[in-house]
């Protein structure tokens, strides 16, 4: 059995590129470790192709059944606490409304094939249940505040160039 990536250093690359490149033969990518920095993958672009094809049509057959069946979100609020965990601390209607925004927002980044936004969305409600699993920051984030206006707010200074 192969495994389904090939590791290299980015010096490799640099060095020796036609015998780094070969390592990708008959993988799906190609993992380069760089010392002072993240790693990089490399693909060719057909897999990259694919894996975003892949991507898009799953999420497009997932919205299509939601939108025609809402037995089918309700499965998907049972079963979305398995695959985040923090879910099981928001109140069943925003289970509802993070599962539709977050499939709305995967199609909307497999069309853009950038995943940015899906990973933003993710962060922000489970910002949203980290409150919700706090009593006291619940207390203090709902509590009536001094509805009172202070005035306008001055300009911040002017920094020198």
């Amino acid at each position: 059995m192969t495994t389904m990536a090939a590791e290299a250093n980015f010096s490799d690359l640099v060095n020796k590129p036609k015998d780094t490149l070969a390592r990708l033969e008959g993988k799906r990518h190609l993992v380069l470790h760089r010392r002072d920095a993240e790693d990089l993958v490399l693909m060719t672009a057909e897999q990259a192709e694919q894996d975003t094809a892949v991507v898009r049509d799953t999420t497009r057959l997932f919205t299509e059944m939601f939108r025609r069946d809402p037995m089918v979100m309700a499965m998907a609020v049972q079963v979305l606490p398995s695959v985040f965990p923090w879910v099981r601390h928001l109140p069943d209607d925003e289970k509802k409304e993070f599962a539709a925004e977050w499939l709305d927002t995967l199609s909307a980044a497999a069309d853009m094939n950038n995943n940015a936004a899906v990973e933003t969305l993710v962060a922000g409600w489970r910002a949203t249940a980290e409150v919700y699993a706090d009593p006291e920051l619940y207390e203090i984030l709902t509590r009536e505040h001094d509805k009172g206006d202070y005035g306008p707010v001055p300009p911040p200074p002017e920094v020198p160039e």
